[in-house]
């Protein structure tokens, strides 16, 4: 598979720098790598994206996530392997990337149960990587950016 298009991070002059200072926004939040890892593949997985997907899996092994946790993101609800404030962070992702399958699909109670495990710093990461892999995987499907791609 070939991308339509030069990726757009690498077309539009300071995308990439900004894109680094959301990252380095998210890591400053104290989150644990891995769950900010989960998140992003998760949202990945929703959207369809192979290109995050892929990428995602990749920095969640370096980051030190299990194979068997990884192939268990797409049904975590229904895993043991993840622990409360992971399921959290999940289910925040999850509800946050399908808006459009409902009016208020953050919840009161999704939120609520995030906000039991992670303070308002944590939160803001969470919240920031969701939206940053929603604004890749758009691109990225769009353009057909194939999985295992690298930039140039």
């Amino acid at each position: 598979m070939k991308a339509r298009m030069t990726n757009p991070a690498m077309v539009l002059p300071h995308v990439t720098e900004a894109v680094g200072g959301l990252f380095k926004a998210m890591h400053a939040g104290d989150v644990p790598q891995r769950t900010l890892e989960l998140v992003h593949l998760r949202a990945s997985q929703i959207n369809g994206c192979s290109a995050c997907v892929h990428s995602g899996t990749t920095s969640a092994t370096k980051a030190g996530e299990t194979a068997e946790r990884l192939l268990a993101v797409s049904a975590w609800y229904e895993s043991p392997l993840f622990d409360d404030a992971e399921r959290a962070a999940l289910a925040l992702t999850e509800a946050a990337t399908r808006l459009s399958d409902r009016p208020g699909q953050v919840t009161d109670e999704i939120w609520d149960e995030a906000a039991r495990h992670y303070d308002e710093k944590q939160l803001s990461a969470i919240i920031l990587m969701i939206a940053t892999t929603n604004f890749f995987n758009r691109i990225n499907t769009t353009i057909k950016e194939p999985a295992g791609a690298t930039w140039s």
